[in-house]
């Protein structure tokens, strides 16, 4: 339970990397604004993710999860924990056997953090990016862009994206700290889907008998 709050923590946690030396490299911003816009133009889609945490001493956690974004809007589920986002409101819902509890922020709370929702222009503010070798990734040729912050007080050094040299998705990312770990993230099954309801990302709690509410807005 404990690794898989830490895991949504730091998905959602302030995105900055420790100051190097790259710089803004255009061929890399190409690549970067492409990735927005095909995000931008979709309006919204479903993907189902992997997530693995890697620690320096080789202990690692795998979680797989279901994503659904629309906007500013998103809907994240994993194993016993769930979050919702409707733009103004974020709901996390944690989920056992035994026990049901919903938090819930205004997005004002959360802002500055890492969602779903602004991974695909992160780039645009206070980072160095920079474009180096194709690969192979979940079987398709990607771009890699690597991105380093500006800002030297950061709890990660390097962000590895992963996008799609043909149709411009971004199909993965990696995130190093400064201490041995990595956080990887794979998008599979990523699909187009501008019909989401604007219902789905609010969460109803008369759908979850006997959960605990705690507001902290």
């Amino acid at each position: 339970m404990k690794k898989l709050s830490f895991a949504l923590i730091i998905f959602l946690s302030i995105f900055t990397i420790i100051e190097v030396s790259a710089q803004k490299d255009p061929k890399a911003k190409a690549v970067l604004d492409g990735m927005s816009q095909k995000f931008q133009s979709m309006q919204g889609f479903t993907a189902s993710f992997d997530f693995t945490y890697s620690d320096q001493v080789g202990t690692s956690d795998r979680q797989s999860g279901d994503i659904s974004v629309k906007g500013n809007q998103y809907r994240l589920k994993l194993p016993e924990q769930e979050i919702f986002n409707d733009g103004k409101t974020v709901w996390t819902l944690i989920e056992t056997p035994t026990y049901k509890e919903v938090t819930i922020n205004d997005v004002s709370q959360t802002e500055g953090e890492l969602t779903p929702s602004n991974i695909y222009k992160m780039y645009e503010n206070g980072f160095n990016y920079e474009l180096l070798a194709d690969k192979s990734f979940q079987g398709k040729q990607v771009n890699v862009v690597e991105l380093n912050a500006e800002k030297p007080n950061a709890p990660f050094q390097k962000v590895l994206l992963m996008i799609d040299k043909n149709t411009k998705d971004l199909l993965g990312w990696e995130m190093f700290d400064g201490q041995g770990g990595s956080f990887s993230y794979a998008f599979k099954n990523l699909k187009a889907d501008s019909t989401i309801p604007d219902s789905y990302f609010v969460f109803d709690a008369k759908k979850y008998s006997g959960v605990e509410i705690i507001d902290l807005r």
